[in-house]
């Protein structure tokens, strides 16, 4: 099974001139976790996860326990948050895959990596995001249905 057939295509995005509060607004409404960032021709910049959205919004209020380097960017984030873009915060060179990858070798590499999703690109061009939940639901697909099933034939 490849990328392709379980990614989600065209997913929503954001520009990193946007402010913060947009992209907050926006994975509120929709209830994402990860927001592809994209310049005006498509191309991918980076991602901007719920992570770093709490680490931008909690940051500040945990700067005096930080190391004395990331105190100085914590505190960099402590404006208005009104004044905060998306590309202060997001995650430049996000991992990506492509299409054609399979599926496994995605999953493999997101479990290694620890993140939730890959954006899928063609180029550098956006085409896709894979998740965790578009993962789970491809390994679903491949196990007999469970439905109507007696519940101690699957739990011990």
């Amino acid at each position: 099974m490849q990328v392709r057939d379980v990614m989600t295509a065209r997913p929503m995005t954001i520009a990193p001139e946007a402010p913060l509060e947009t992209a907050v607004a926006v994975m509120r409404e929709r209830r994402l976790r990860h927001l592809p960032v994209v310049d005006d021709a498509g191309r991918l910049v980076g991602i901007v996860t719920d992570r770093d959205i709490r680490s931008a919004i909690l940051g500040p209020a945990i700067a005096e326990y930080a190391s004395t380097a990331e105190r100085g960017r914590l505190r960099a984030l402590a404006k208005d948050l009104d004044d905060v873009q998306v590309s202060h915060v997001m995650t430049w060179g996000a991992l990506t895959t492509g299409p054609d990858a399979l599926v496994a070798q995605a999953a493999a590499v997101m479990a290694d990596a620890r993140v939730g999703c890959l954006p899928v690109v063609e180029g550098r061009r956006l085409v896709g995001i894979l998740t965790e939940h578009d993962v789970v639901k491809a390994l679903a697909s491949t196990l007999p249905s469970i439905k109507g099933a007696d519940p101690d034939d699957y739990f011990w």
